[in-house]
């Protein structure tokens, strides 16, 4: 049986001097290696630790346990989340009621780009909802995550450099390797039947589609939020709204819609 990973987090009551120095001696008399260690969140401290057996991790739980400085938080094989938080030294940030919602500050960009470059690398279909309003950096997340990936990401509908609205694709680009970018509010005020066709024809494709602005593409179309395997939310500051009442404006006043709405 080859190594196993495992995740370790623990919240500091007293952060006596050589608390962890005490702790880093008791998992190499345990031999458990440290892989990384970081500060998690506020008095909290995560590590990646690998060892031979569960056994032990079993001793090593059994004697943490009797430590009245510290409480173990969690001790499991490492998640995603875990990996990213002991990586960039914070919590992702999920809603407590749809776990498949995480939020991100704009000061967070990096730890966004990592987190959705870790999904872009997962086989299979994938459906993304990115929400946030003009120019927070959605797009230029997304682009820079496939980069990550080493995925290519192709436009189905963008206003990233100028409007895109494709109808059909070249034999080569509906790879399953591919990540498909589609702006809802592009697709659902700008499109033909003939965009539309194309974009269940890739909802069908074993790969990652991610979708900016997911609450006005499911308002026109037969999908739902429920479709989707993850929304991301991406505020200018945690007190931010994200709201499409800008975007409702350009439509009613504007000549061509949207046009002065910067996406």
């Amino acid at each position: 049986m080859g190594k196993q990973e495992w995740y370790l987090e623990y919240e500091i009551h007293i952060n006596r001097p050589g608390l962890l120095g005490d702790i880093s001696s008791l998992l190499g008399m345990l031999s458990i290696n440290i892989v990384t260690i970081n500060g998690v969140h506020d008095s909290r401290r995560g590590m990646l630790l690998r060892c031979d057996n569960n056994e032990q991790i079993e001793r090593l739980a059994s004697i943490l346990r009797t430590m009245d400085n510290i409480t173990i938080t969690k001790l499991r094989q490492p998640k995603l989340l875990d990996r990213l938080a002991v990586r960039h030294g914070r919590y992702i940030q999920r809603d407590a009621d749809d776990k498949k919602t995480f939020r991100f500050v704009r000061d967070e960009l990096g730890l966004l780009v990592d987190f959705m470059a870790e999904i872009f690398k997962q086989e299979g279909h994938k459906l993304i909802g990115i929400r946030g309003m003009p120019r927070v950096g959605k797009t230029e997340s997304i682009v820079a995550a496939s980069v990550c990936a080493n995925k290519r990401w192709l436009f189905v509908s963008s206003t990233l450099i100028k409007q895109t609205v494709r109808s059909q694709l070249i034999e080569d680009e509906y790879s399953e390797n591919n990540i498909f970018i589609i702006d809802g509010i592009v697709s659902t005020r700008r499109a033909n039947e003939r965009h539309w066709q194309l974009i269940r024809e890739l909802m069908r494709l074993e790969a990652t589609k991610v979708v900016e602005h997911p609450d006005i593409f499911v308002r026109h179309t037969e999908y739902t939020l429920d479709d989707f395997d993850y929304i991301i939310e991406l505020r200018n500051d945690p007190s931010e709204e994200i709201t499409y009442d800008v975007v409702e404006q350009q439509s009613l006043f504007s000549p061509d819609g949207f046009s002065g709405f910067d996406f």
